[in-house]
């Protein structure tokens, strides 16, 4: 993996769309991880939201990636969203213990609150705080309202964050929401994602960065410059940046992200992002 300075993904690796188009024309699904990791080194665990997996599918992740690599897996909907993290220590500390087999390839676990947890709970989300064993590393998304209103309670759960060095999740939908389309892909991001407003401020060392905009290049071309130029002022800050590109249609991911990657290079001294497996296979052929 030559990508050092900063970790990039997507927001999965599981997609049998990209066989042929990012993958390569035999990829499996038991191969999908290998072959996303030899581009990306980073993706976004969103399969824990639904599900915890097993001790031996653990590892078996695990395996695939090499120690450059690092997952940044998604606490349960139970703790976050059906729980609020109400009397839910025992579950957390269980569901972390999970990932203690491949701690050396875990980027921030990303908490992603409801958008219904609001500063009237905020005591939970201290008690939280209190008990994440600070061998690893965390990212707290907020969506509700209470938290960007500038004053006392924004304040309050920034301190919170910076005194436990937290990252506090920057989800940008800026783009996504600014789309007038009848495409049903788009419209159905624009229902699912919030529109919240943006902070681009950091609370930890390694900032982390969710950005949704439109499928094609052209059109998030203004806002990818923008965090390239924020991103390439925190690695020259000594900080480390997560960096996710999500697209509406989940197949333009790759491309979105290389493109992101191009750009920060003409900030900051990167190497090129590496071959997609597809670009290997057909190179390779065109040998023969």
């Amino acid at each position: 993996m030559s990508i050092k300075k900063y970790h990039i993904g997507l927001t999965q690796w599981g997609l049998k769309d990209w066989v042929g188009k990012f993958y390569s024309d035999g990829a499996r699904p038991d191969t999908f991880l290998r072959e996303y990791a030899t581009v990306f080194n980073s993706v976004e665990g969103n399969t824990t939201f639904y599900r915890a997996p097993s001790p031996k599918t653990v590892l078996k992740w695990g395996d695939q990636v090499s120690d450059d690599f690092k997952f940044c897996f998604k606490f349960p909907m139970g703790i976050t969203h059906y729980k609020r993290l109400k009397n839910t220590e025992d579950e957390v500390l269980q569901f972390l213990d999970l990932f203690e087999p491949i701690r050396e390839k875990l980027g921030p676990f990303h908490i992603q609150l409801s958008s219904q947890f609001s500063y009237n709970e905020f005591e939970k989300l201290e008690k939280l705080c209190d008990i994440l064993p600070p061998h690893y590393s965390y990212a707290i998304e907020v969506r509700h309202q209470d938290f960007y209103d500038r004053g006392k309670k924004e304040r309050r759960l920034e301190e919170l964050l910076k005194s436990n060095i937290i990252d506090r999740v920057i989800f940008d939908t800026r783009k996504l929401h600014s789309i007038q389309t009848d495409d049903p892909v788009i419209k159905k991001a624009q229902q699912k994602k919030p529109k919240i407003p943006v902070r681009f401020d950091e609370t930890g060392s390694r900032p982390f960065v969710r950005f949704v905009g439109a499928n094609d290049i052209l059109n998030n071309e203004a806002y990818l410059k923008e965090w390239a130029i924020i991103v390439a002022d925190w690695i020259k800050g000594d900080l480390h940046p997560y960096v996710f590109i999500h697209a509406p249609d989940t197949v333009h991911g790759p491309k979105l992200a290389r493109y992101f990657h191009q750009v920060l290079s003409r900030f900051i001294d990167l190497s090129p992002m590496p071959q997609w497996p597809i670009d290997r296979q057909n190179e390779q052929l065109g040998l023969f």
